[in-house]
């Protein structure tokens, strides 16, 4: 391999959240942190050497995003996952999860109810709530470690006041790549009644071999028509701290509405790093891509296999892409309190809770993957050690 996905990178000391958070997060500092979603795999060196070249000229006035930026994006989107968009279509914003809020002040209006499906990324609930907005729960299906959408559920549970619908695709932390056919159906009952889709699809580019994404915009002209696509090059690129994301916006009535907003708080101007990282990764970042998903992928195995034969109360549920691996972790019996301090205290791991993700997510896990092999086979160590402790107590 080209890139040493092996090597140790310190980050403590950095005011990095995954590692210098430890104690106000777990209550405890000497922990292996495999909770926020961020890797602990170098930021890829042409991406670091465009930075260096914009650093040279030392003036960082006010700029704003060439056309290569949205050029980078388009030839991306169609190469990686064979969808032709138009530049016009693609709108800035500072993170996904600031466009999942202004998305909800855009498009809808406080009283109106936008469906969400737990267990899900925990900022869908407050980009929903804290705006006034009712949220509903179509929760997803658990069966022989298969998760999927509930549409029977989803459909009874439209109503007039029901404006939109948050879907993680793929879907973070149960790590479905949603299928084609699936998507189509949600699409066709948000159709039928006239429902936003907003489609957070951060992880898109994190889709491991023998897997496919869809983005349920490229279905049809129809679809693409009532949907908002957030992506972003954060979580594939380790790029989060550069605040950078982008909207694909086909209807140009919602285009209007989101950038109006934009526009109305002045925060459309981003920052000069996150438009040259950005336009690096789109432009050079394929090959790097490949080899950190088959790494990645490999180390979604070696906890798939570990489990199997060592530590057979967890049940790791595949993930089809993401890294993060959900843990069904309910054999023990215990609720997220007792879980989450059984993994802090006696394995020495920090993992996000599964509650904490919404109905659906009580008795599992998510573990952080995105970090080297030697790690994520400490943490098994630790974690195998501790259960066989549990197990001498039964």
């Amino acid at each position: 391999m080209r890139w040493n996905f092996d090597e140790y990178i310190e980050r403590e000391g950095t005011d990095c959240v995954k590692y210098d958070l430890r104690l106000e997060t777990f209550g405890k500092k000497d922990i292996i942190p495999m909770w926020v979603a961020d890797m602990d795999f170098k930021t890829p060196e042409f991406i670091i050497d465009k930075l260096r070249t914009r650093l040279q000229h030392e003036i960082m006035g006010y700029t704003f995003r060439p056309g290569e930026y949205y050029n980078s994006i388009s030839r991306w989107v169609e190469k990686r996952h064979g969808w032709r968009i138009e530049n016009e279509w693609i709108c800035f914003c500072p993170g996904v999860v600031p466009a999942l809020n202004l998305c909800t002040l855009s498009f809808t209006r406080p009283g109106d109810s936008i469906i969400v499906q737990p267990p899900v990324y925990t900022p869908f609930f407050s980009a929903v709530e804290s705006h006034g907005r009712n949220i509903v729960y179509n929760q997803l299906i658990e069966k022989d470690g298969k998760w999927s959408m509930d549409f029977d559920s989803l459909a009874a549970s439209l109503n007039e006041s029901t404006k939109m619908i948050i879907i993680s695709n793929p879907h973070n932390p149960v790590g479905r790549a949603w299928s084609r056919e699936e998507l189509q159906t949600l699409a066709g009952i948000c159709l039928k009644n006239n429902i936003l889709i907003l489609s957070d699809e951060i992880h898109c580019d994190l889709v491991l071999p023998g897997y496919r994404y869809t983005p349920i915009a490229s279905i049809s002209e129809e679809i693409a028509n009532i949907t908002v696509t957030c992506i972003a090059p954060s979580k594939t690129f380790n790029l989060a701290g550069l605040s950078t994301s982008s909207l694909i916006i086909p209807n140009h009535v919602l285009r209007k509405y989101f950038n109006r907003k934009i526009e109305s708080l002045h925060i459309g101007n981003g920052n000069i790093f996150g438009t040259v990282a950005s336009i690096a990764a789109y432009s050079e970042g394929e090959e790097w891509l490949g080899e950190l998903l088959e790494y990645l992928n490999k180390n979604a195995e070696l906890v798939l296999n570990y489990c199997r034969e060592r530590i057979p109360e967890i049940i790791p549920v595949r993930n089809e892409a993401t890294y993060m691996i959900w843990l069904d972790c309910r054999k023990f019996g215990m609720n997220g309190k007792e879980l989450q301090s059984f993994f802090v205290d006696k394995a020495g791991v920090g993992m996000n809770e599964g509650s904490a993700f919404g109905p659906g997510g009580e008795g599992f896990m998510r573990m952080n993957i995105g970090t080297t092999r030697q790690i994520v086979a400490q943490a098994l160590e630790q974690i195998e050690k501790a259960v066989a402790e549990v197990r001498q107590l039964k």
